[in-house]
């Protein structure tokens, strides 16, 4: 028995310094844990985008495609004063926008009525839906759509059956504004819905016994407090419509190219 008290003694002992530790810095539990991802994220995803950066101050030789690593700023002068590249990047930028626009426009109703409407059962039905389509390969997705809009599609079929004129959108880029918008209207929703589910139920009740309508007390109650929800959502929307260069090439037509394009094959044919 005095053996085993001993021991947990000089056990206790070892493990006071660090409690200690611990109790005069608070700061250390968490640097301890958020050094090692912190740590990934820094030599692996900054690292890339800053060596990325620096060759962008790089050309390559027209003649033997090798990079000639002299620093310039011709590529930013070429994306600048080109109008082509003027114009894919006004393309770009527009279309990301109008599709974080539209998914929030959607979202937004959608999620309130997730959060503060609808019962539990019919939650789990409704999030169960949102996140359906993301089992679905990307890919499976963008092809169903091209089934949908091109010229002998779903729709054009639908609109002739009742006498309508074809709407022949397949392959423009209102037909990459579909596809965007339905691809990443789930990551507008869901931080959406987080923020609104965060929002307490006793504040519309307040509000309601003050005499406020509905209407008006989601917009100055729910809507400030759903901001950093829906500003999530939007990063997300605008940044992945942004980059992409797939949809862009099976989608879109021969006025339909993405910034996601051109470094595609930039680097395509450094290779």
């Amino acid at each position: 028995m005095a053996v085993t008290d001993a021991g947990r003694l000089r056990k206790n002992r070892g493990a006071a310094p660090l409690q200690t530790l611990l109790w005069r810095w608070p700061w250390v539990r968490p640097a301890l844990l958020l050094t090692p991802p912190l740590a990934w994220f820094v030599l692996v995803y900054l690292t890339s985008l800053v060596l990325l950066l620096i060759t962008a101050f790089w050309t390559i030789d027209t003649f033997t495609t090798q990079i000639v690593q002299v620093w310039n700023l011709d590529n930013f002068r070429i994306i600048l004063t080109e109008p082509a590249y003027r114009l894919i990047i006004g393309r770009t930028v527009g279309i990301a926008a109008l599709v974080t626009v539209t998914d929030g426009l959607l979202a937004f109703p959608f999620a309130y009525y997730m959060a503060k409407v609808a019962s539990r059962r019919t939650q789990t039905i409704l999030f169960a839906a949102v996140l359906l389509p993301l089992w679905a390969s990307y890919l499976a997705r963008v092809y169903a759509w091209i089934l949908i809009l091109n010229h002998s599609g779903i729709l054009n079929w639908s609109l002739q059956s009742i006498g309508l004129p074809p709407a022949n959108i397949g392959y423009t880029n209102t037909a990459m504004w579909l596809v965007f918008s339905y691809i990443w209207l789930p990551f507008m929703i869901i931080p959406t819905y987080a923020a609104l589910e965060r929002v307490p139920d006793s504040l519309l009740e307040a509000a309601a016994d003050l005499g406020a309508r509905r209407w008006r007390a989601v917009l100055d109650i729910v809507v400030p407090l759903a901001i950093p929800g829906v500003v999530a959502g939007s990063i997300f929307t605008f940044s992945l419509t942004l980059g992409d260069y797939i949809t862009p090439i099976l989608v879109g037509g021969a006025g339909s190219t993405f910034i996601g394009n051109v470094v595609y094959i930039g680097a395509f044919e450094a290779l």
